[in-house]
């Protein structure tokens, strides 16, 4: 009873840390930031948040430490990169790939060779990406659009790398509240040649804030506790609200839709990864009984 009991809360903690995240977009949205700006101060908001939650940081001279921390940092800066310069349906769908890679990732690393419906998905998904991009290189709705969607998709990348390492290095004995700890400071270092220069308002500040302690903070806690009692693919599936929630209040707020191929690409990676999940965890099921 206790274990169906822990794993209820990590799910309902997942499901909290998705509707913290999909609070990114029009947060982003409202500062008047560069995007670098705005990652670089939320980080910093984030670390100290975290730093006061967790208490001295507890560094461990591992690779898989150091490669989940980097990865955290990348995906935290390629999102905010990808919102600032596309529209944040793109941003957080282009994200949202991030199965598929760590399907590829696990084939690579672990040698678990991908069967035809792993196959499947990645040429469905090609096609909702060469959908987005066809659109950025030819009737962008941003002007840094091609380049939005490239910070996109290497979020969805680092995204998959983050969850792998992560979910190994619990094992391992890491803290993760450690890894965020450090990846938020990589975050904070790489913005350091244009925070001089973006120094935020009271309206900015008010964003900054409720970024950095929730829709990264709090949020990774939740991402954190979850980490023990899920799958690293759970860990990216069951929060699927996020890209369905994060344009939606875009566009009640800011008033932005994505163009129509985009659309039509986002619609493909909604439909064929929760499909493909659900594939995988039934087969996993079938061998385990």
């Amino acid at each position: 009873m206790t274990h169906f009991s822990t794993r209820h809360k990590a799910i309902a903690a997942l499901i909290g840390c998705a509707v913290l995240w999909s609070s990114g977009g029009f947060l982003i949205k409202s500062v008047a930031l560069e995007p670098l700006a705005i990652s670089g101060w939320r980080s910093l908001i984030a670390m100290f948040f975290l730093l006061a939650v967790g208490g001295r940081p507890k560094p461990v001279a591992r690779p898989v430490f150091w490669g989940a921390a980097l990865a955290y940092a990348g995906t935290l800066t390629s999102f905010t990169m990808a919102t600032g310069l596309t529209t944040a349906a793109n941003a957080v769908l282009l994200q949202y790939t991030a199965p598929v890679f760590v399907s590829l990732f696990s084939w690579l690393f672990y040698k678990l060779r991908p069967q035809k419906p792993d196959i499947a998905v990645l040429a469905v998904i090609s096609a909702g990406l060469f959908l987005f991009f066809y659109e950025a290189l030819h009737w962008p709705v941003y002007p840094g659009a091609m380049a939005g969607n490239l910070f996109g998709l290497s979020s969805g990348i680092l995204f998959a790398l983050q969850a792998v390492w992560m979910h190994q290095s619990i094992r391992s004995g890491c803290s993760p509240v450690s890894i965020m700890v450090f990846g938020n400071f990589f975050c904070f270092l790489v913005s350091l040649p244009v925070l001089q220069n973006q120094v935020p308002s009271a309206a900015d500040l008010m964003g900054l804030l409720l970024l950095g302690i929730f829709q990264v903070g709090a949020a990774y806690l939740l991402y954190q506790y979850a980490l023990p009692h899920v799958t690293a693919l759970e860990l990216i599936l069951i929060p699927v609200i996020e890209p369905l929630f994060n344009p939606i209040l875009v566009f009640l707020i800011q008033r932005e839709l994505p163009g129509l191929l985009s659309m039509a690409g986002g619609i493909l990676v909604l439909i064929s990864v929760p499909g493909w999940c659900l594939w995988r965890n039934r087969t996993i099921i079938k061998k385990q009984l």
